[in-house]
C-alpha cells in the first residue's frame, strides 16, 4: 500500500517536471515570457484607467461636509450602464481632471489623483514629504476589479524609496497633518492631514512583478486610498546630507548611473563617502557659523571646525563643488 502510493507520488512529480520543461514551440526547452514593452504597456493601462474613471463615481457632497475627512468617508461606487450619476455624487474622470505625467525607466507615464483634502492655501498646515522619507499612513490598495489586496487600518510606517514607483511620485504632493491630538484610550486624531487616491498604470505598479501571495495579476493597473499622516526626513548613510539632497539628478529616483559620484556602484544616499577620497562626507563638514566664539582655542573665532551641521556649504578650493562630491578637497574637521 506505502508503495503503490509513494510510485504515484514519484509519477507526479515526473508529470510537473515534463510539464515545466516544455515550451509552446515543443522543443522541451524552457522559455521565459518575454517582459511586455513599457511603452505599448501603458497605452493599454491609460484606456483601462480611464475606462475605470468614467463609470466609477463617489460620495463628493459627503467627503466636502466633513471637517477631517479620511480614506474611511470614501464612497467609490460603480455607475450601472445608463444611468446618471445621483445627486451629492461625482464621476471620478470629473474629479481627477487631467492625468499627470511623469518619466521613469525611461517610459513617460500618465497616472490619475483624486485630492479629498485639497489645501487652498500652500500655507494651509502641514508639511510635504520628499520622495526620500518616511512616511506615517494608512491605505487601502485594490484593483479595477474593486478586489482588495491590501490595507493598513491602524498607521504604519514606510520608507518611500522601498515602495512601488507611485507612491514616491504621489505623496510628495500631499500634505501632512498640521497637528495631532492624543486620546485618552491610546489612539491618535490628526488633524487636516492629506487624503487621497491613486490611479496607477502597471508600470508605476508592480509592472511585470507582482508581490508573491498577492493575488495580484500581472500587468495590472491599480488603486491606492491613502491617509498622509506624519513624514520623517531620512539620512539614510546618516553623513549630514538628507537623502533627498542626494539625488544627483534630480528626477526623484536614487540610480547607480545617475546618482553614485564616486562609481563605486553605492549610490550617494548610501555612501558615507560619497565622492571616494578618503575623507567620510560628515567629516568635510568644515564651516562653522559661530564667528563669535572660539570654540577650537586657538585665538581665531573664524577657522574653528566644528561644522554647522551641513557639509554642502564647504568648499575649501572655491571651485563650486561641495567638499563632500570633490575629490581635490579631502580636509576633515578632525
Amino acid at each position: 500500500m506505502k508503495l503503490g502510493k509513494f510510485s504515484i507520488f514519484i509519477a507526479c512529480i515526473l508529470i510537473c517536471l515534463s510539464a515545466c520543461n516544455k515550451d509552446d514551440d515543443g522543443s522541451g526547452d524552457f522559455v521565459p515570457v518575454p517582459e511586455r514593452d513599457r511603452g505599448e504597456q501603458q497605452i493599454e493601462d491609460k484606456a483601462a484607467l480611464v475606462e475605470y474613471l468614467e463609470d466609477h463615481y463617489y460620495n463628493s457632497q459627503e467627503i466636502a461636509g466633513i471637517e477631517d475627512p479620511s480614506i474611511n468617508d470614501l464612497i467609490i461606487t460603480e455607475l450601472p450602464e445608463g444611468e446618471n450619476v445621483p445627486d451629492g455624487h461625482t464621476l471620478l474622470k470629473t474629479a481627477v481632471g487631467d492625468a499627470k505625467t511623469t518619466v521613469y525607466a525611461d517610459t513617460d507615464y500618465e497616472f490619475f489623483v483624486l485630492d479629498l483634502n485639497p489645501r487652498i492655501d500652500e500655507n494651509d498646515g502641514g508639511e510635504s514629504p520628499t520622495f526620500a522619507d518616511n512616511v506615517f499612513v494608512t491605505y487601502e490598495g485594490f484593483t479595477l476589479d474593486n478586489e482588495v489586496f491590501d490595507s493598513a487600518v491602524n498607521p504604519v510606517e514606510f520608507d518611500l524609496i522601498s515602495l512601488i514607483p507611485a507612491w514616491r511620485k504621489v505623496l510628495p504632493s500631499f500634505k501632512t497633518a498640521e497637528n495631532y491630538v492624543e486620546n485618552g484610550d491610546g489612539t491618535v486624531d490628526y488633524i487636516n492631514h492629506g487624503v487621497g487616491v491613486m490611479f496607477l498604470p502597471s508600470g508605476l505598479a508592480y509592472f511585470s512583478s507582482p508581490p508573491l501571495g498577492s493575488n495580484i495579476p500581472t500587468y495590472a493597473p491599480l488603486v491606492f486610498k491613502f491617509d498622509l499622516l506624519k513624514y520623517f526626513e531620512n539620512d539614510h548613510d546618516n553623513d549630514g546630507i538628507p537623502s533627498h539632497e542626494e539625488d544627483i539628478n534630480g528626477d526623484g529616483e536614487f540610480t547607480l548611473a545617475d546618482d553614485d559620484t564616486d562609481g563605486n556602484t553605492i549610490p550617494d544616499y548610501a555612501d558615507t563617502d560619497d565622492d571616494g577620497d578618503g575623507t567620510p562626507t560628515i567629516f568635510e563638514d568644515l564651516e562653522d557659523t559661530d564667528l563669535n566664539v572660539d570654540s577650537d582655542g586657538d585665538g581665531d573665532k573664524t577657522n574653528d571646525k566644528n561644522g554647522d551641521g551641513d557639509p554642502s556649504n564647504d568648499d575649501t578650493d572655491g571651485d563650486g563643488i561641495p567638499n563632500y562630491l570633490d575629490t581635490d578637497d579631502s580636509e576633515s574637521k578632525l
